[in-house]
Formats: structure tokens, sequence, C-alpha cells
């Protein structure tokens, strides 16, 4: 329960992302800028927490010794994630981008089978593959059904082309996301605090940003004086609060993939907030009855995941003896 609220938190700073990255296409700016100064804009500060946290050379260390997993599998969790979102953000609405984004929830789910978690029995140590946790995977696409209606009230004035480019990137970042967190997770096995691991990720992604950042001087100049403070607020508020917020929580039940898929459906709750915030910075008008209709649908989703982790946390644990000991699987 704790971790879903935190997750919650962590869509709310999330919604800012969809909200200024829109508008700052909307005020003439580059998606490019948009990209590349959130991540460049998080390294100073998430520098100074490490290293007031005294913590800083673990985490170089822990990059030197696998450098092409942390280069690797940062670029798909954060340049293939953000990248495709600020782009798609150039041509299509904040909802449509923040509507497709919740794949992310069905994405997540269906990840399950590319990790192994480690089992104790009378044969020592044995990896097992990890399964897809169906029920949670039902409660995901349930939600997803919420979000197709809040959709359908804008989705007659778009045109394919609107559609094809604001949909597609999107789908893309919400199959990286997740698995970029994951694969770090595996990477880091506990040794490293989410601190930490969001600091090693932006530091690993930043020659990525650096070279998007050149190609975005060359191409549009430089970035106004608008788009740097916005970006800047996307930076804290999402790059930094939301990432570590949604990093604890799914660090806290990484070892288990329903509680994990339920903590990932969280991010559902973001087209709520981005909702709210276009019908009070944009005067965007409120929900239709069938949009107000997958509203419902997706609070009954996220109340059906916190039920069904509540009842995994009730279950008994399993044990088996060997060598005279108990191990826990």
């Amino acid at each position: 329960m704790k971790e879903i609220a935190i997750g919650i938190l962590a869509s709310m700073f999330f919604a800012v992302t969809f909200i200024l990255n829109r508008s700052m296409e909307l005020s003439g700016g580059s998606w490019i800028w948009s990209s590349s100064l959130r991540f460049i804009f998080m390294i100073p500060f998430l520098f100074l927490i490490v290293l007031f946290r005294k913590n800083l050379k673990q985490v170089i260390t822990e990059i030197m010794k696998q450098p092409f997993q942390w280069f690797c599998w940062s670029f798909v969790g954060f340049v293939l994630f953000y990248a495709p979102i600020t782009y798609a953000a150039a041509y299509g609405p904040g909802w449509l981008v923040a509507g497709t984004w919740q794949m992310t929830i069905v994405a997540g789910t269906l990840l399950g089978p590319l990790f192994f978690k480690t089992i104790y029995s009378k044969n020592g140590q044995v990896k097992v593959r990890q399964k897809i946790p169906l029920k949670s995977l039902y409660i995901s696409i349930f939600i997803l059904f919420g979000v197709v209606l809040i959709q359908l009230q804008k989705a007659d004035s778009l045109t394919i082309n609107e559609i094809m480019i604001g949909v597609l990137p999107v789908v893309i970042a919400a199959f990286a996301y997740p698995l970029g967190n994951r694969k770090m997770m595996e990477v880091c096995d506990g040794r490293l605090d989410t601190f930490q691991r969001v600091f090693g990720m932006t530091l690993a992604s930043l020659p990525f940003w650096l070279v998007l950042s050149v190609y975005g001087f060359i191409e549009v100049g430089t970035p106004s004086s608008e788009q740097i403070s916005q970006s800047f607020i996307v930076a804290i508020c999402s790059g930094i609060i939301a990432t570590t917020l949604f990093f604890i929580a799914t660090d806290r039940v990484q070892h288990h993939q329903g509680k994990l898929a339920s903590v990932e459906a969280t991010q559902s709750t973001q087209v709520l907030f981005v909702i709210i915030g276009e019908v009070f910075l944009f005067s965007s008008p409120l929900p239709s009855g069938i949009a107000w209709g997958g509203l419902l649908i997706i609070v009954i989703g996220m109340l059906l995941h916190s039920f069904y982790t509540k009842q995994m946390n009730t279950k008994p644990k399993l044990r088996v003896i060997y060598n005279t000991k108990a191990q826990k699987f």
C-alpha cells in the first residue's frame, strides 16, 4: 500500500513533464532542448545529493565495474524513454501523449519473463524465470481501457498523421522506461540506493544528451529563456522528485512481479493530473460524460491493484529446510 501511494505521488510530479513539454512546443521551443536540458539540469543537483550523503565513490566504482551495462540500460531507460516523449509532444496534444504513455502499465507487466529470480530449495540456489502476473495484467488492461475512454472525447479532432507521430514514439518510451529501470535494478543488485542509481543512470546517459544538444544548437540554435526555465522546472519536479519517488517504490518491490506491476500501474493517474493541469493552465474543457467513466475505471483499477497488493502481503511465506537452516523463497 505504501509503495502504491508513493507511486501515485510520483505520477503527480511526472505529470509536469507532459504539461510543460506541450507548453514549450506551443511557444516555439524545440523538443531537442526540452529533452536534453532536463537531464543536464539534473546532474548538479543529483551530484550534490550523492556527495552530501558521502557515497559518490561507490557510484563511480559500480559504473567502472560494468560500464557497458550502465551505458546500455541508462540509454534505454532514460534516452529511449524521454527523447520520444518530447518528440511526440511537438506533434500531439499533452493529453494524447499522457494517455498513450499509460501503455507502460501493461508493458511493465509483459516484461516479467525477461528477468529471473533466485529461490532456495534442497538442491541449493536456483534461478527461475519470472512469470507474467496474470491478475496484475488483467487489472492493468482494465485501467488502460479507462484511459482509452478518456482519449475518445478528443480523438475525433486528430488527423492520422498526428496519431501516428504522437503515438508510436510514446509506445517505444512506454516499454523502454520499465525495461531500463528493471535492468538497472538487476545490475545494481541492491548495492546502490535510489539516489545513487538515479545519479548513475543520469551520468551514464549524459554523453547522449550532450550530443543531442550539439545537434540542437546546429539545427535550431540556442533555447529561449522561457524554455530554459520550464526545462529547469521539469528537471526538478519530474527528473529528480518524481523519478526518485518512483524508483524508491519499485526498489521496495523489485523481487515480486505482481507488486511491481501494481506500482507501475500508478502511472495511470498521470492522466488525471494532466487533465487538471491543462484545465487550469490552458483553459482546456473538462472531460465529457464518457471520459468521466474512464476516470472512474482508473480509480477502481488502482483500488483493485491496492487490494491485490495487500492480499499478497498477507500470504504466508513458504520455507524449505536443508542443511538444518531455514531459507525463504
